[in-house]
């Protein structure tokens, strides 16, 4: 009846009969499944309508025909596309602004979900993005007659309209999923309110690693931008963090006008390792920086990391480990099935080698291990080593006295009067490594390693590098770029030189894209192959181009120019360069572009036709330079993602299956640097499958791996795999040795240190753990000519990612304060509805707690209100205003 009236020529009947139909629509009710009553019976008529539509002149009672037929044509979607937002938009075009149907909120959820899905198919169209299948073109010809004229800007209004709607009825991801559809995520931040900011910015974080760049920026900048107008400090500043913006980072960290916040924030950055020349605007004179602007002292300590050491140690006092460990507590030699009438030590000098570094890991940070620190004076386990074993003992002490920089230094420096190079060297390397992470006023690690950089004797030269190298991890220190940058470019100094020198530099300024470090480096690599320099070919070369891709770690696609710049060098270390590179910049995006990128390059057999010839040797030489990192590569790509990091695992597996065996030794590495202190079972159980692989440098590399995997976890199952193999390899020194450097670092830090580079809930990378853990691990693709060789040193390149991994609750004078935490697995509660559980199978303690890598903590009562959103590292207190003692007693 009420069709017919519209069809009658009375206008008069035409309002009441569009209003009775609007109401019978938008209140008829039935259940989900079914459509509703009003909208069966009007299905047939929707032809006859929308002729008789076309016939009405422009008025307000047409605006309103327009939105019935718009809900209309939703029952008719499958024949007549974008039916629904057509009208709708007619009906905008006719009705004033301020008008209350505007709203398509008013004709419910349902509809505005179907708006939302015509809205970005139409706007693919107008921009000529969405590509027409053949069958449908006829179609799509028609639906280009009628529709609408005009530009994007009416169809970006009415989707800000739905987004309204959504974010005012708990559907944020819709609302986020429309906008950028739409291509404007950016002006979010106008529609979100205290209410649903938080979930809203969740869900944008969650949305990154899947989105292709530069989206995946815009997201984070949007989040960015809604956390600052919301005033959630740790949460901006987290993300100006992960965007690398000194500015925004600046910002950020002076935004807050709270004391208490600002020592939250700067527990952050300086456990981000952020250089402290980004807090303030920089001046002319760089040595003046902190005299002009005055940083208040107990600020001082949180950004320097000053107390961290006075901290663990309470920390490890606490859990009842802060008493010295001996090689037989880690080792259980008694609980090892070997046969009898074999003596364990075939090798003693290798086993007190491996002795120094178990011992070091183990005690690292307690300052009182048995065989170095406390050692009785002239009984010191260094003499007990040959020559550059001397050097890795030294060095030993950098581990134990780890971020103690006042009595670390006393003891180092006994060592470096020494007139056995080997020890001085060692003490240089240990010099470095207790102030990694750690700032002082003096800079003692600057003022004692520069008088050695010169030196004439190689030993004491690179430990020089490298220990400047890990006392400077991500401080783009200007002072060591002018020390080290001339050894890159000097063509009278050794390869070995030249590239620890690249390397250290890499360490400094990672992730800086410092021009002229690049430069340098490749006008070298350029140099040095257009002179033929045969250096090219060797080991040390890929560390060269490791530096290299430092400096862009995290950087996406501001390498792209230092890529074709490579491409230009045709030598096989430029293809190594290649991929280090593109690695380093898309690390922990999970990329999938990349990813598929470094597949290929696994899937060459490159020396496999020629076998008898000497360019067959050339060949594997070639191969060995790039394939290996191409398998690290897709673990460094998909690392920070935990869909990207399964479904790597599963390309490994292939790749054990199928590869070369320079691809096979690459494997387990990979799965090590995905899973860095995370002992899953299956990725144990696949580890152990391998350690007993044929090939031996398969095996060791995976041993190898396991001590990474389970890096101060004490993981129970991992230490029993570990005793069977040294009871296994009981005749291989080799393998055996790697058995026990995987036994220290298990227990590293007597289970309280973790090499995990994630951080803050696993959100934010740290460049210089990642530089760290890369470093070790590109020595291993070659383990026999460097770990195996005489330069094992190289393990104590782990020391920048190693971070304790507790949660200290700190009451507002940085005094530790005990209070009940709830620990257990993390959830992820992105876009679930309500207020779910954020832990799962949580254990209650008092703090301080030690956190595994994918565990989170929330404080049991609301007596204190933390800081910090997420609770991990220093956390900041301060007592609950309305906690009241009344709710104590019921309590």
């Amino acid at each position: 009846m009420l069709v017919e009236r519209l069809k009658e020529s009375n206008t008069e009947l035409y309002r009441p009969a569009l209003e009775t139909l609007r109401t019978l629509i938008r209140t008829s009710t039935s259940s989900m499944t079914s459509v509703p009553k009003p909208l069966k019976f009007l299905r047939p008529h929707y032809p006859d309508l929308q002729a008789l539509y076309e016939t009405w002149p422009a008025s307000e009672d047409k605006s309103l025909f327009a939105d019935i037929l718009s809900v209309l044509a939703m029952t008719y979607s499958d024949t007549q596309p974008r039916g629904t937002l057509r009208y709708r938009l007619y009906s905008a075009a006719l009705r004033p602004a301020d008008s209350p149907l505007a709203d398509p909120g008013t004709w419910g959820h349902e509809y505005v979900r179907h708006i939302a899905a015509e809205l970005s198919e139409e706007f693919s169209l107008r921009e000529g993005a969405g590509p027409v299948a053949p069958k449908d073109a006829e179609k799509e010809a028609e639906t280009a007659k009628d529709r609408l004229p005009g530009t994007t800007q009416d169809l970006r209004n009415l989707a800000k309209q739905c987004a309204t709607f959504f974010l005012g009825h708990n559907a944020e991801p819709d609302a986020v999923d429309l906008l950028e559809e739409l291509e404007i995520i950016g002006e979010i931040t106008q529609l979100v309110d205290e209410n649903n900011y938080a979930r809203v910015c969740q869900y944008m974080i969650r949305c990154v690693n899947l989105l292709p760049p530069p989206d995946d920026l815009v997201f984070l900048r949007t989040a960015h931008s809604i956390y600052v107008q919301h005033k959630k400090f740790p949460e901006s500043l987290a993300l100006a963090i992960r965007l690398g913006d000194p500015d925004l980072i600046r910002d950020d960290f002076h935004a807050p006008g709270n004391p208490l916040m600002k020592r939250q924030l700067a527990f952050l950055v300086a456990r981000a390792q952020i250089p402290i020349e980004w807090l303030h605007p920089k001046s002319e004179n760089d040595e003046d920086d902190d005299e002009e602007v005055e940083i208040e002292p107990d600020l001082r300590d949180c950004l320097f990391n000053t107390k961290l050491s006075e901290h663990f140690r309470a920390f490890g006092k606490e859990l009842g480990v802060e008493e010295a460990k001996s090689l037989e507590d880690v080792y259980k030699s008694h609980l090892e099935n070997t046969r009898p009438g074999i003596s364990a030590n075939i090798d003693s000098a290798r086993g007190n080698l491996a002795g120094t570094f178990v011992n070091a890991f183990v005690n690292a940070g307690f300052g009182n291990d048995k065989l170095m620190v406390m050692a009785e004076e002239g009984n010191s386990w260094i003499y007990k080593n040959k020559d550059h074993g001397m050097m890795s003992a030294a060095a030993s002490l950098g581990l134990s006295m780890l971020w103690d920089t006042e009595i670390g230094i006393t003891h180092t420096d006994k060592y470096s009067y020494s007139a056995e190079e080997h020890i001085k060297a060692g003490a240089l390397l240990a010099t470095g490594m207790l102030n990694t992470g750690v700032r002082t006023d003096s800079d003692v690690a600057l003022g004692l390693l520069t008088d050695y950089v010169d030196n004439k004797s190689v030993p004491l030269k690179t430990s020089a590098f490298m220990g400047l190298a890990m006392a400077y991890a991500g401080s783009h220190r200007e002072e060591v770029f002018s020390l080290l940058i001339t050894f890159v470019a000097d063509d009278t100094v050794s390869m070995e030189i030249a590239s620890l020198a690249a390397l250290a530099l890499g360490f400094v300024f990672v992730g800086s894209k410092h021009g002229e470090i690049s430069e340098t480096i490749l006008q070298t690599l350029m140099e040095k192959f257009e002179r033929g320099d045969k250096s090219l070919d060797e080991k040390w070369a890929k560390f060269m181009v490791l530096g290299l891709g430092l400096l862009y770690l995290g950087l996406q696609d501001a390498s792209d120019a230092t890529v074709e710049t490579l491409k230009a060098i045709d030598h096989p270390i430029s293809k190594t360069a290649q991929i280090l590179v593109e690695a380093c910049s898309f690390a922990g995006t999970g990329n999938v572009l990349k990813v598929q990128s470094m597949l290929h390059h696994c899937d060459e057999h490159v020396n496999a036709p020629k076998k008898d010839d000497k360019d067959g040797k050339d060949e594997a030489k070639r191969d060995d330079s790039f394939q290996s990192f191409a398998v690290l590569a897709i673990a460094l790509i998909s690392m920070g993602e935990d869909v990207g990091a399964e479904m790597s695992l599963r390309q490994f597996n292939h790749l054990m299956h199928y590869g070369d065996p320079v691809i096979r030794k690459s494997v387990p590495l990979a799965i090590a640097l995905v899973s860095a202190s995370n002992p899953v079972l299956p990725i144990l159980d696949t580890l152990s499958k391998y350690s007993h692989d044929n090939d031996l440098q398969v095996a060791i590399n995976a041993i190898f791996a396991m001590g990474l995997v389970g890096a101060g976890t004490n993981n129970a199952r991992l230490a029993q795999m570990l005793r069977q193999l040294a009871g296994y390899y009981q005749k291989e020194p080799d393998s055996l040795f790697m058995v026990r450097i995987a036994q220290g670092l298990v227990h590293m830090g007597k289970g309280t240190i973790g090499l995990n580079p994630f951080f803050s809930d696993r959100s934010v990378m740290s460049k210089p753990a990642v530089a760290g853990l890369l470093a070790t691990l590109t020595a291993f693709t070659d383990a026999k000519s460097f770990i195996l060789d005489k330069y094992h040193w190289m393990l104590f390149l782990l020391t920048p990612a190693m971070y304790p991994r507790f949660l200290i609750t700190l009451d507002e004078n940085l005094e530790t304060k005990p209070v009940t935490v709830r620990v257990g697995q993390a959830i992820d509660v992105v876009g679930q509805a309500g207020k779910p559980r954020t832990i799962s199978g949580f254990q209650t303690h008092q703090s301080p707690v030690r956190l595994g890598t994918t565990e989170r903590a929330e404080l049991a009562t609301e007596e204190f209100i933390p800081f910090s959103p997420i609770l991990e590292g220093f956390v900041v207190l301060h007592k609950n205003p309305g906690w009241e003692k009344e709710d104590k007693m019921e309590l």
